[in-house]
């Protein structure tokens, strides 16, 4: 139904405009109701109006491809959203809830031509708000992860951590077991009673060696632990991922499911749209025979 010129004055995109020019104005609005928890539109949808909420809140928000809501702005009274797709023509990049009972004004492309020729200050007003969306749009992809996961855990490894990933990767080469076998062949070779020319500093049965050895071995395993551990942390993030892959390949099967639900419906009218017609025309043309159908010419 056509809006009061009333409900222009509490709204800050027509404070400018006087009496006349709001009446005038009003006169090609219409005021609209939804309640809450539903949906003014939904992304995707044809935009062919913008909407100005004069009570209640309506949030306008977009869903990722993970599923998580990302809002935008809650809508309050005076403020007006839905603007895009009314200026460029495309679907709806956003969807709009009413968090509550809530009345808006529906401004559609004649609406705001009207609005701009009689107000040329209200562009700049909506140029403003897209301006502010973008720039919100902007700061929320700006603080939203980027890159793998993985990445963002090696830029917070201690010094400590990077030592046993380097322990347990070189523990774990041909290099490493070459190093030992030498080491301890020479150590062997100079400890020997009968090898003349060497002074012995650890005689059989090497009990320093020995000690070496275990020392060695209670370090490596500690530090090859930690990066097990720090590899079984990777692993996590990595069922993290998958998993978010999975719920996101899940919402778009959904979303075609939707889509395709939504073609049938709109088929189904079609076809019963059809149907009524043509039984319509049927119904008709059994009443009215045509000459030369079967049915006596009137003279």
């Amino acid at each position: 139904m056509p809006a009061d010129s009333a409900l222009l004055l509490g709204v800050p995109l027509f404070e400018r405009l006087d009496e006349d020019e709001r009446a005038l104005l009003a006169s090609h609005l219409d005021e609209v109701r939804f309640e809450a928890g539903e949906h003014v539109f939904k992304r995707g949808d044809p935009g062919g109006a913008l909407y100005i909420v004069t009570r209640g809140e309506v949030e306008i928000y977009v869903e990722d491809t993970t599923g998580a809501r990302i809002v935008f702005e809650t809508a309050k009274a005076g403020d007006f959203f839905g603007e895009l797709s009314l200026l460029d023509g495309d679907p709806r990049s956003a969807s709009a809830l009413s968090l509550q009972a809530s009345h808006a004004l529906r401004v559609d492309r004649d609406d705001l031509t009207l609005l701009f020729t009689r107000h040329p200050h209200a562009a700049m007003d909506v140029m403003a708000m897209i301006g502010k969306r973008l720039r919100e749009a902007d700061r929320l992809l700006g603080s939203r992860p980027s890159g793998s996961p993985n990445e963002a855990v090696e830029e917070r490894l201690t010094p400590l951590q990077r030592l046993a990933d380097f322990a347990a990767a070189f523990s774990g080469t041909f290099t490493f077991l070459l190093v030992h076998v030498a080491v301890f062949a020479a150590w062997i070779l100079v400890n020997l009673d009968d090898v003349p020319g060497l002074q012995t500093f650890d005689p059989y049965p090497f009990n320093f060696l020995t000690m070496c050895v275990s020392l060695e071995a209670i370090f490596l395993s500690c530090l090859v632990l930690i990066s097990q551990n720090r590899q079984a942390a990777k692993d996590r993030i990595r069922s993290d991922v998958e998993y978010s892959a999975n719920i996101r390949a899940g919402l778009e099967v959904t979303q075609l499911h939707v889509k395709v639900d939504q073609l049938n419906d709109r088929i189904a009218a079609r076809m019963n749209a059809l149907e009524k017609q043509l039984a319509a025309l049927t119904a008709q043309a059994a009443q009215n025979p045509q000459p030369g159908n079967g049915a006596p010419a009137q003279r």
